[in-house]
């Protein structure tokens, strides 16, 4: 059985720094992604609104859509990735050179929990508009 060569161990390799930033790069054009389609949901519903006082109908009264706070709420979750996404690119950068890395799920979970919960919203409201 070969043995191990435990100079390697110590610190992580280049590769290894190499794959921590293309994972927090990975995290940032998600984070990126969320927020701009937070960005068209709420531009959406105003050029829903445009559309139509150009064609003639009157306004009903105060906005009753959520599409507004479901677009704040997209881009809110957009920055709060980024920041975890930071963190744990910290971190994982300070395991790497201290020779110890600890897989950690929970910003994924979390995340994972956050974009859920937006999704249900948006079923929601899209059911009950439809």
């Amino acid at each position: 059985m070969p043995q191990l060569d435990k100079t390697n161990i110590n610190a992580g390799t280049a590769g290894d720094h190499l794959a921590n930033e293309r994972t927090f790069l990975a995290w940032i054009r998600t984070s990126i992604g969320i927020m701009g389609f937070g960005f068209v949901v709420v531009k959406f519903s105003l050029f829903v609104k445009q559309i139509a006082i150009v064609l003639g109908a009157k306004p009903t009264g105060p906005q009753t859509g959520y599409s507004h706070v479901i677009g704040i709420v997209l881009v809110a979750l957009g920055g709060i990735t980024i920041g975890f996404a930071y963190f744990r690119y910290i971190n994982t950068k300070k395991q790497l050179n201290n020779g110890v890395y600890y897989h950690s799920t929970i910003f994924i979970k979390f995340v994972t929990v956050l974009i859920v919960m937006v999704c249900v919203s948006l079923l929601w409201y899209l059911l009950k508009t439809t």
